[in-house]
């Protein structure tokens, strides 16, 4: 995580708009020759561990790499800058610091003493990311020669030339890592002078052309890889002067105070010069596409900086910076063995361009773990622009990973649009209902429909606001009409207390929560009628690192705990299991749903019961959306039918699926006709939610009612059910997750083959039954507590077993 804030900064208006794109749609080209990003994850990864394979064949023997002999300008290329450019490479896409191959890297890098702006701030970046702790002394050190090298007077005062001392010279490239160094050394725990900010700050604003760009030197022709390096450096310097919307005044929290712009209308200029020339066949405005890699790298920056995953061109389409930069990287590799280089001085240089192409890769991909929802009048769903910026930032230092976040414009995005984010954050002070019933209507409908696929939604009534509260609480009406899913107040036992850590008694507040499926899928934090106390939003807004040291102890309790209730949320709805980027790629466009009624269509009904039989009420129709998917997709209805077990339509089914979660017992005519339809053909498929033991037992019990003279027995692993032969998986490992505390804060991992149990049938298995949690698995809706498959592999099992029972 980047620590900017610039994405909340905005009035009104965003320059960039997530509206993330659907997998298997080319993104539009507003430039010939733009690559196709209709890209599989996999090539994103293998991308990845081609370059790290590259680099650690360059190395040499003594940790370094060797030093580009040609040409200086625009790169790294004076002593020991390929060196830490390769390096912060390889930590970058998850090289480990005490990997033999960085510990050579870093041991030769701490011998160097270098002299040039670039190479000791890529020394700083790479000893930030590889433990600053350990080399905080040495990042200080750095600092102190960073701070002695910037521009003290002169037309460039507050710039960076490529040596220390005089007032001559200074460009934006240089002047664009000192920054970079500077911003990722006092994050680390280095300090930086306050001067040092305000001189830079003043440098790129009075350098930024009429159009909003940057060139090399300042008002010479913008390029892109420069205006990049203005919009990441305005971000960076204008972040340290930037004023929270909250205040504090003693012991008191001011919440949903006006803060200055601090230069935004700047950035938004930069950025919309950016959207107009973007493209990733080169650098705009560079002659002959000079140093399009270092400018990727700074698309990058740019895109991660601002809390967006797409930039808007002149006529308004969304054009998603990583999946084409991603696209655009792979195609210039090519189908050989063969590894990028650019044009331009130091890009000729493969390892120089190999290093740049690796950071876009894999700084890019960063998981989201939560977007902000952009809805209503402007500014209202923006009142504390720091809020998820800062709690992003505190789940970082505690789950030790980068993360990112995103802002969605929730009236424009569709429903993949959404499931780009685990979690959505909507907090506002005004009803976030639109005034015409068409439109509430639809926003409902989009809301139930992300939930429906797993999603997560964390909503707050910010500054202790009435109209929020009754605006949501009719929105969740709305988006769900049966009277089983109503907000409810979380008990004292619910694991979102405790999930990453206890919140102190004291500090707890009412959070209400609608449970759907197998979890708690809406947690909302309410006006408290007893107490009046900031919201959560507004502490976390006044959570940066450094600030709150001059606050009293009570307001600190008050920051942590709100803290913590954030974590606890983001940990339960996430399981702490985050994806990369490039693994939404897969989000597609929902499919026309098949007509039942056609020949050939499968479906596949759910049989009613007492003991829970529609707890997990879109686990089948993920599955046949699934199998309906793909290279090969299958014509499936996407939609399961609960159906009673003695409905003479039962017979109509190849398959039928069953569970629960808590104990049920047959009448004699369900089970009469349940032993008909699977010894006509039928089968059944069934699993225990959450591994649940009353539903296990129940089961059994009702299997040896069914089937006196048969028992169910452990299908073995090297079962046809378990291999391709149908055209399903090679299922020889699968990973199931095993809670180590009833309240799931500690779990673990195992791996191996699937454990499925089976009433054997002449040659076919008629009842398959799985005592582990399948169904939580397909909705994509497992806690912490659940004793089941993970969600992949749960769907590869199912596939399995649906493909299985077509061919019985």
């Amino acid at each position: 995580m980047d620590g900017s804030r610039y994405s909340l900064m905005v009035r009104g208006l965003l320059i960039l708009v997530v509206l993330p794109a659907l997998a298997g749609v080319s993104a539009p080209a507003a430039f010939a020759g733009e690559p196709p990003a209709d890209l599989a994850p996999e090539q994103v990864r293998s991308a990845i561990d081609f370059g790290i394979s590259y680099l650690t064949k360059r190395q040499k023997a003594d940790g370094s790499w060797p030093d580009y002999g040609g040409m200086v300008g625009g790169g790294i290329v004076f002593p020991g800058g390929s060196t830490a450019l390769c390096s912060l490479a390889m930590l970058s896409a998850g090289v480990p610091a005490d990997d033999p191959r960085m510990k050579a890297a870093l041991t030769r890098l701490e011998s160097y003493r270098p002299q040039t702006t670039y190479v000791i701030s890529l020394q700083t970046l790479v000893f930030c990311q590889a433990n600053p702790r350990q080399y905080l002394a040495r990042i200080q050190s750095n600092v102190h020669w960073l701070e002695g090298a910037q521009l003290a007077s002169g037309p460039n005062k507050g710039a960076w030339s490529y040596r220390s001392g005089g007032n001559e010279g200074g460009d934006n490239s240089n002047s664009q890592f000192a920054l970079l160094a500077l911003h990722e050394a006092e994050r680390a725990g280095a300090t930086v002078k306050r001067e040092t900010w305000t001189n830079a700050k003043a440098y790129w604003e009075d350098g930024q052309n009429l159009d909003g760009s940057w060139g090399y030197h300042k008002r010479t022709l913008g390029t892109g890889s420069m205006t990049c390096a203005g919009i990441a450096s305005l971000i960076i310097t204008s972040d340290r002067f930037r004023q929270p919307n909250a205040e504090v005044q003693g012991d008191q929290v001011l919440c949903c105070r006006k803060a200055p712009d601090d230069g935004e209308n700047r950035i938004e200029s930069g950025l919309a010069w950016l959207g107009r020339n973007f493209r990733v066949t080169g650098n705009p405005g560079a002659p002959g596409n000079m140093w399009l890699l270092y400018y990727l790298y700074g698309v990058e920056r740019v895109g991660r900086m601002t809390n967006h995953r797409y930039f808007y061109d002149g006529d308004g389409t969304p054009r998603d910076w990583y999946r084409e930069g991603a696209a655009q990287l792979i195609r210039m590799r090519g189908a050989l063995d063969t590894t990028w280089v650019g044009s331009g001085a130091g890009e000729r240089d493969p390892d120089i361009s190999t290093a740049f192409a690796l950071l876009f890769l894999s700084k890019g991909r960063r998981p989201v773990l939560m977007a902000k929802l952009q809805f209503g009048p402007a500014e209202d769903w923006n009142h504390h622009r720091s809020d998820v910026d800062n709690l992003t930032r505190y789940a970082e230092t505690q789950w030790r990973r980068d993360m990112t976040w995103q802002v969605v414009e929730l009236r424009r995005a569709t429903i993949e649009d959404l499931l780009q984010s685990p979690v959505l954050y909507l907090c506002g002070s005004l009803s976030p209902l639109p005034a015409e019933k068409v439109e509430r209507e639809k926003l409902a409908g989009k809301l139930r429909g992300y939930l429906d696929r797993g999603g997560f939604v964390f909503a707050e009534a910010d500054c202790n606001s009435p109209d929020f509260d009754r605006g949501f609480r009719e929105l969740m009406t709305l988006a769900f009409p049966e009277p089983e899913y109503q907000l409810a107040l979380l008990p004292p036992e619910h694991p979102i207390w405790r999930a990453e850590r206890p919140v102190p008694p004291n500090h707890l507040r009412p959070l209400w929560g609608i449970d759907y499926g197998c979890r708690t899928s809406v947690v909302y934090g309410a006006p408290d009628p007893a107490r009046a106390r900031p919201s959560m939003s507004c502490l976390w807004e006044l959570s940066r690192s450094g600030r709150d040291a001059a606050y009293s102890r009570s307001v600190r309790d008050q920051i942590d705990a709100a803290l913590t209730i954030g974590i606890n949320v983001l940990a339960y709805a996430t399981n702490r299991e985050l994806k990369g980027k490039e693994e939404n790629f897969r989000i597609a466009a929902p499919r026309p749903k098949a007509d039942p009624s056609r020949r050939n269509t499968i479906t596949v009904a759910k049989l009613r019961h007492p003991g829970g039989c529609n707890a997990a009420p879109r686990a089948v129709v993920n599955l046949l959306e699934l199998a309906g998917s793909g290279d090969a997709p299958l014509n499936t209805a996407a939609e399961s039918r609960l159906i009673d077990i003695t409905d003479p339509s039962l017979f109509e089914h190849h398959l039928v699926f069953m569970h629960g979660r808590s104990a049920f017992q047959l009448t004699d005519a369900e089970r009469k006709q349940l032993r008909q339809y699977i010894e006509r053909g039928g089968m059944l498929f069934a699993d225990a939610i959450c591994s649940s033991g009353a539903f296990i037992e129940s089961f059994r019990r009702e299997m040896s009612l069914i089937f006196p003279e048969q028992k169910l027995e452990r299908i073995p692993a090297n079962d046809e059910m378990f291999s391709n032969r149908f055209g399903g998986h090679q299922l020889k490992t699968v990973r199931r997750r095993e809670p180590q505390r009833p309240d799931g804060t500690a779990s673990t991992v195992r791996e191996g083959p699937p454990e499925l149990e089976g009433i054997r049938f002449d040659d076919r298995w008629g009842v398959i039954f799985s005592q582990f949690d399948v169904s939580c698995a397909l909705e994509k809706r497992q806690t912490m507590e659940c004793r089941g498959y993970l969600p992949d592999d749960a769907a590869r099992i199912g596939l399995n077993v649906l493909l299985y029972s077509l061919h019985q």
